[in-house]
């Protein structure tokens, strides 16, 4: 990474315990702080957190890139308990998207910029409606969420696949026999859930479509040309937005930007640039 873009760890103070994370903090005067949330079961290393602070430091962002509780499909702490992507919830992660927010107001930045990958976009939309109290929000291939949502993942090859009626029933059956952290196996990406994650997520994804329309700080929605729109809706968002929202079609880009991560960092960066006042404008200066 460059050197203004050299991060430290801290803890953030979560709900029961601490989050991982890494903060970058620009050595001029900063003018405005960045919470970087990463997508299902990914984490603070990889992806958007991790190429977008290089391209946000040098111009005057500090920069969180934390981990929530269901980062990575499955993973053990500080005991053998298992833990992560496997067994996230809807609430525990409104839970650890308040917890990034919190520690940026207690860094001098009440007012942040949310940034969210996928799943992370989902639920920074979620957290961001009807709030005042943000600069903006840049929503990176954030997906549909709602109920339907396993539905259209898995008409996609997602997640159960095309045994979503039998994976729902068994769901069902072992959360109903106080079982909900017993594993199943998936056919399609993330591959290995819980039984009680499973059925949350069928009843208690937050709609990307409906916090929309409680957003009114600017908002960037970016999409890769290759993802499909039914489940990244970004001009549809967009349409129903309260306030002002830009949409940028990547070409020749996935859901995980490969090989496009640069064009992607210059597309938020010169688009932050832009929204956010620099310093001396905040000042009047000329």
């Amino acid at each position: 990474m460059p050197s203004g873009a050299r991060g430290v760890f801290v803890d953030v103070p979560g709900a029961g315990c601490s989050l991982d994370g890494i903060w970058y903090e620009t050595p001029t005067p900063a003018r405005g702080g960045v919470v970087l949330a990463h997508g299902n079961t990914m984490n603070l290393a990889v992806g958007a957190p991790r190429f977008l602070p290089p391209a946000l430091v040098p111009l005057g962002f500090d920069c969180l890139a934390y981990n929530r509780r269901s980062h990575d499909i499955l993973s053990t702490r500080d005991s053998r308990v298992p833990v992560g992507g496997a067994f996230q919830t809807a609430a525990a992660d409104a839970e650890d998207t308040a917890a990034a927010a919190a520690f940026m107001a207690a860094r001098a930045h009440p007012a942040p910029i949310l940034i969210g990958h996928s799943n992370g976009g989902m639920l920074t939309a979620a957290f961001a409606s009807g709030r005042g109290d943000l600069s903006a929000v840049v929503l990176l291939s954030a997906h549909r969420g709602g109920r339907d949502i396993l539905a259209v993942s898995c008409a996609a090859g997602h997640l159960a696949g095309p045994d979503l009626d039998r994976v729902t029933a068994e769901a069902r059956r072992l959360v109903a026999a106080g079982r909900g952290d017993e594993l199943m196996l998936l056919s399609g990406w993330w591959y290995v859930t819980s039984a009680g994650s499973f059925v949350d997520r069928l009843e208690n994804t937050p709609d990307l479509l409906e916090s929309a329309a409680g957003i009114t700080c600017p908002v960037l929605f970016v999409v890769g040309d290759q993802e499909p729109p039914d489940i990244y809706p970004a001009h549809d968002f967009a349409a129903a937005a309260a306030g002002p929202c830009d949409v940028v079609i990547v070409d020749d880009c996935d859901h995980f930007y490969r090989g496009r991560e640069d064009t992607v960092a210059g597309i938020v960066a010169e688009w932050l640039d832009t929204v956010i006042p620099s310093n001396s404008q905040a000042k009047g200066d000329s």
